[in-house]
């Protein structure tokens, strides 16, 4: 095993995250990313349909069903396969290409790419993810709906943050302290989507 693979699994196995995570029955630390960004955001409302995209391993999606209960709707999105998960449908697939025929109040994307480590090709990539998710909520999201994106600080994220500011009238930078410190990522709230 790597230094590095070591230091991570490390740093892993003792995150408090990680830890309260497996004692509430999460599948990931990352619900504590989106379970306090809804604590200051306030967008999930019981009744809502949500869609999750690169949703696996489904942590997003197990916050997300429990808020918007009863008579919400979760639909998670990856190309990984997710374990069942209630109150959530599964789609296998790139959502790029998966056929979405619903109006949602949420759109989340905690997607990323397959990192490289080098610096400029990851941007590339996770850029052209998030052109990907901002087309999508031009079709999928309700006029008052809400976009949370995960995305990475470095070249591309000033052309990002362009391409959302003209996509929606409001757009807010937002880092939880459950994302460590070190970590290029960060979320973007964005709501009220223009005129397509």
């Amino acid at each position: 095993m790597k230094k590095s693979s070591k230091e991570w699994l490390r740093r892993h196995v003792s995150d408090p995250y990680v830890k309260q995570a497996r004692k509430q029955g999460y599948r990931s630390r990352a619900a504590f990313k989106l379970l306090e960004i809804d604590a200051k955001e306030k967008f999930f409302r019981p009744g809502q349909t949500i869609l999750d995209l690169g949703a696996a391993p489904g942590g997003w999606s197990q916050v997300a069903a429990g808020k918007v209960k009863p008579g919400g709707r979760v639909i998670a999105i990856d190309l990984l396969d997710i374990a069942p998960i209630s109150g959530v449908t599964v789609m296998k697939g790139d959502f790029r290409r998966v056929p979405i025929d619903v109006r949602a109040d949420a759109v989340l994307s905690d997607l990323s790419p397959n990192l490289s480590g080098i610096a400029d090709v990851d941007q590339a990539r996770s850029l052209e993810l998030a052109s990907g998710a901002l087309q999508l909520c031009r079709k999928a999201l309700k006029p008052d709906g809400v976009f949370l994106l995960k995305a990475f600080h470095g070249e591309a994220f000033g052309e990002l943050m362009a391409a959302l500011k003209a996509a929606f009238a409001k757009v807010k930078v937002v880092k939880p302290s459950a994302s460590r410190g070190e970590s290029a990522e960060t979320y973007v709230v964005a709501r009220g989507i223009l005129a397509r």
